[in-house]
């Protein structure tokens, strides 16, 4: 684990309840599909999910892309995710992404993707680089 001081000072946070999901500081808001009400419409963990990774892997692909090209500005990043269950009924996640970016050759565009893809948390190669604790929240917090 790094250093506590090496965090960013940015912390986020978000609630979802009540069929919508919101960041604390307003910034995302936006109604959720629901297993309880499956006919209300709104977004899905799959697409949280991808528009999540997308948004996570852009950074770090405009970062990187900052040390190869002038035109960091042009880098895409598309994300998909699925969701499936294992035989003991857990969710799993398979999210798969691409980056591209304008005017760079093969082999900048490779070298782009695997910079990107080691500066974000998620990396394609290390599950070991993330860990999500799940606890209770004190009663009475909403």
């Amino acid at each position: 684990m790094p250093d506590p001081s090496s965090w960013l000072a940015e912390t986020a946070s978000a609630t979802a309840a009540g069929g919508h999901v919101r960041t604390d500081d307003g910034g995302f808001s936006t109604a959720l599909a629901s297993p309880l009400a499956p006919h209300c419409t709104g977004l899905t963990p799959e697409q949280l999910l991808a528009a999540a990774f997308a948004s996570c892997l852009h950074h770090a692909a405009v970062e990187a892309a900052g040390e190869i090209t002038d035109e960091a500005h042009t880098v895409e990043v598309t994300a998909e995710a699925k969701l499936g269950r294992d035989d003991d009924g857990r969710y799993r996640a398979d999210v798969h992404a691409e980056i591209s970016s304008a005017g760079l050759t093969r082999e900048q565009l490779a070298n782009l993707v695997a910079y990107a893809d080691r500066l974000w948390p998620f990396s394609s190669d290390d599950n070991s680089r993330h860990r999500l604790t799940v606890t209770p929240a004190e009663n009475g917090r909403h």
